[in-house]
This record gives structure tokens, sequence and C-alpha cells, in this order.
């Protein structure tokens, strides 16, 4: 898959134009002079066809899904904030005190940090038609290998159920952007591969109601997509949507108003009863050469750099923090941009790593304190993203100029999920325990430790903060913390403060309507069926 399928997959996407305007028409179908039988004329048209929809993860720019025809143009003449990963990360970062961007000129950059964005950021827009776009791609799939088309075109025996499995897969990316979505913006437009094609304009779905049709259809699809760790490297296995599963009950209370505890603790359970272990050395989980960890590794978006060359994704995370030298990230230098405020870095021991080696900052020349949000200088970076090899080599498929990265980038990896599971049994969930949550949270913490038990806890320090701060070690900087702040109260209220949260360098608290992105004033003014979030 991190070759050949992302090779076909950039094939496809510079030969079909697709443009996912909710605006004027939610589900467009690809159009181009190659037809739906001629593509999908054989079993191996099919896969090529599926490999957009994995490449759509990791690829940019019109033809390949960067945005609509109706998103701010500064969004799509920067092929890097077209990439899904870039918006979504930027979302999930920026916003918290994970990270912070120096350049306030980039458009929709300004006001993330400050919780003061309104309908008509571009970043926001971005992401939200991007998720439309690969959920465009893949109801067009689903519904060019539903049963009557396969048997229509003459599939029988493994050719059938091959294509049955990739209806899943299918399925599967859609369920994610459809729980990315509803995560960010709670009630979006809906539409699945049922709805007529450019017919009408699709109707707005509730919180509560798109969280049933999610866990539905990871539920329905389970038994059809291959067994855990048996699939191609970044294909979706029954083990990525029980992974999602994971994620989705932990934070059913956020998005239904009931908590699914147990549900987690589950879906946790068939994970690590599939054979996963934690990778041995944590710092090898973000670097060029971690396709190789498929011990940890449940489901990643892959990029290459003979393949994927946008400056979004994990070029994106190895480039951008400020003042880390090429030499240690592997690239040909850094942007000036990301940094961390002070209080995330005191969540570690120390900043050297010496203690914890998740501590992965770049000090030099950097204040610790954030006291301007807009200046390099202020602020810890990051070396977490290396485009390197374990062995300190090049990447695999090194870009000569330094540009394009290999590093692959964990959605859904094992030390995420031994934190569900601790997390759900704190919460009351039952079918776990709080000793093997606590072994759990250990093993975690030893392999921090570089293998010593000198980071370990006692059951009594196993509580719900830890657990956040825990989270914040372990998972920074892998898009997670903006979500997280929120199934904890800590995002929007004052319970927990960090440099210029609310717009201000000590932090304050800020309106609860921040919980939720807007609906983009551009599909308001052009769908009436749409109604904006509260206080937007």
């Amino acid at each position: 898959m991190q070759q050949h399928l992302l090779k076909t997959a950039v094939l496809l996407i510079t030969t079909v134009s697709v443009f996912t305007g909710c605006i004027k028409k939610l589900d467009l179908v690809p159009v181009n002079d190659i037809t739906a039988d001629a593509v999908y004329a054989t079993a191996l048209g099919y896969k090529q066809a599926l490999a957009k929809a994995y490449g759509s993860f990791a690829l940019t720019g019109n033809s390949g899904g960067g945005g609509s025809p109706d998103v701010s143009p500064q969004i799509i003449a920067d092929e890097g904030n077209s990439d899904f990963l870039r918006l979504y990360w930027n979302l999930q970062e920026l916003t918290t005190d994970e990270a912070a961007w120096t350049w306030q000129n980039d458009a929709g950059v300004r006001g993330l940090k400050e919780m003061s964005w309104a309908s008509s950021n571009p970043i926001i827009a971005g992401l939200y038609y991007r998720s439309f776009f690969q959920i465009t791609v893949c109801n067009d799939f689903i519904r060019q290998s539903n049963d009557s088309k396969i048997s229509e075109r003459g599939f029988k025996g493994n050719d059938a159920a091959e294509i049955k499995k990739y209806r899943a897969e299918a399925r599967f990316l859609r369920a994610y952007q459809y729980w990315v979505l509803m995560d960010l913006f709670a009630s979006p437009p809906f539409v699945d591969e049922n709805a007529p094609i450019a017919t009408g304009l699709p109707k707005q779905i509730s919180r509560a109601e798109l969280f049933t049709y999610i866990e539905s259809e990871l539920k329905a699809i389970e038994p059809e997509l291959a067994a855990a760790k048996t699939n191609e490297y970044g294909r979706a296995d029954k083990a990525a949507a029980w992974a999602l599963l994971a994620r989705l009950y932990l934070n059913a209370k956020v998005y239904t108003g009931t908590e699914k505890n147990t549900e987690a603790i589950a879906n946790c359970q068939k994970i690590i009863q599939a054979g996963y272990t934690l990778h041995p050395t944590y710092r090898n989980l973000t670097i060029a050469d971690n396709h190789l960890n498929t011990d940890e590794n449940i489901f990643t978006i892959n990029y290459d750099a003979r393949y994927t060359q946008n400056w979004g994704g994990t070029t994106y995370l190895a480039h951008g923090p400020a003042a880390v030298p090429g030499s240690i990230s592997g690239t040909s230098g850094n942007w000036g941009g990301l940094r961390h405020t002070q209080q995330f870095v005191d969540l570690f021991p120390d900043a050297s790593g010496n203690t914890d080696t998740r501590a992965q900052f770049y000090t030099t020349g950097q204040n610790k304190t954030m006291a301007d949000l807009y200046v390099g200088t202020d602020g810890y970076s990051s070396f977490k993203y290396r485009n390197k090899t374990r062995t300190g080599a090049p990447a695999p498929n090194a870009d000569p100029n330094g540009n394009w990265t290999d590093i692959d980038f964990p959605l859904f990896r094992l030390g995420e999920i031994y934190l569900i599971y601790a997390e759900a049994v704190l919460r009351g969930g039952t079918g776990g325990s709080s000793a093997q949550a606590l072994t759990y949270i250990n093993q975690l913490r030893t392999r921090a430790y570089n293998g010593s038990n000198a980071g370990n806890i006692t059951a009594s320090g196993l509580t719900l903060d830890f657990i956040l701060n825990e989270r914040g070690r372990e998972l920074y900087y892998e898009a997670h913390r903006r979500t997280d702040l929120i199934r904890f109260d800590k995002f929007t209220t004052a319970s927990y403060l960090w440099a210029w949260k609310g717009g201000v360098a000590a932090g304050r608290a800020a309106d609860p309507k921040y919980n939720i992105f807007p609906i983009p004033a551009t599909d308001l003014s052009s769908n009436p069926n749409l109604k904006q979030n509260t206080g937007y």
C-alpha cells in the first residue's frame, strides 16, 4: 500500500477531477472521459478506485480534492493547506496548549489559538469541504460496488469477495470522515450512497443521529473487513473499526449525553487480544521508517516522498517546528512556525527528554514562555517528526531537495487504546479492571522511561486528571488534544488555562460555543436546509 497503491492513487487523482461542493450538490460523481463501467470492469479496477479513496487522505489539489469551487481561494491556492491532515491537525492542536503557529498572516491562523474564529475562517471551511470530498469519493465507490453492480458486471468467487471487502473499507473511511465532522461540527449535512446523484440539497443530521449512524456502520462492516493485522499495510481491517468504535464510545457523553465506557473497553480488548504490542522505542513512532511498526500501528495515513509531494501532512510536521535544524529533522530546514506553550512543556518532568523520552523539545535559542503568540522564538518547539530512519539514515525514499517526507501518520495505534481502556475504567465502564488499567499505563511509562520502572505509578496515582496529562505526553502532535480537553471539560472553561487561551497571555475562559466549530458561512448561504451552530 505504501508504494504501489499510493502511486496508483496519484495517477487516478491526476486524471479525475472531482469537486465536492456541499453548497451546490453534496454528492457529485467524478467527471471525466473514463466511464464507470470502464473503471470498474475488473477487480484490479476496483482496487485502483479504492486507492483514490485512501490517497485522498494524503494528496492535495483540486483534482485530488483540495476543496470545492466554493472554498476560500486562499485554501485552494496553497497545496499544503488543502491536505486533510494539515487542516485537521491545525484545528485539533493550534486551538490548544500543545501548539501555536508563528505566521499570523497565513490564511485562517489568526484566531485559532485565541478562540475567536468565525464561520468565514478558511482553515475551518477547508477541513469541512475536504472531509466531504472524501465522503463523496467513498459514496461513489460504495455505489459502484453494491451487490447488484457486482453481479451485473459478472464478478464471482474470489473477485466478488474481494470487491465486497473493498466496499467495507470504503465504508470505514466514510465513517471516519463523518466522525471527524461530528466531532468538530456536531451536526453537518449528511448524504450516503443512497442519495440521488446531483439532485437536491443535503439535509442536516443531528449529532446523536450521526453517532448512531457511525456506530451502526462500523458494526455492520466488521464481518466483511480483513482480520486484524492481515490486510495490506495502510488499509483498514477489523482492528481499525474497533479503534474508531473505542474512540467514539469514549466520547459518547459529549456526542449524545450518554456514557458508553463499557463498550469502549470491549473494543479495546478486541484490539489487544488481536496481538498488537507496544513498539519498544517511543521515538521510533513518528520517523521515516515507521511503516515497520506493525506491532503498534493500527491504521495510518501513508506518506511517500515520491508520490505525496505537498506542504501538508507529515512534511508540515517535520518542517513546521520553529528552529529545529534540518540535521535533526531530516529535512532542508524549519519553517519557524510550530511551538509549544509553557504549560504543555510542564506536563513533563523535564524538557530534556533524559527522564521521559517522550519529551522531544528543541530549546536552543527558544524561550520557554510564550510571551508573544506570534514570535517564533517564544515557546519550545518539537522534533517528534523526523524524516530519518531508526538508524539515523536518510528516509527510504529521501527527496534530494529535503522537502517531502516518508513519515506515516498514526491515526490509530495501540498506545491510544491502552489510554482509552484506562480512562473508560476510571469513568465506570465494566468488563475491565483497575489493575489491568494500571498495568497498561505503566507499560506506556516504562517504554517512555527507556525500560525503567522509575516512572511507574501506583493505583492511587491513576486518576482522570493523570490520564488527561498522560494522553498529552503520549499522544501530543497526533491530533487528539482538542477532543480530549473537551471531554474533560477543560477546553473553554477556566479549569485549565494556557498561554493565549481566550486571547490573553495568561489564558482565560472562552465562550463555550467554541467547543464546536461553525458551519462555513458559504454553505449556509447556499443550502437553506442548514442551521448554524449555537452562538455563531
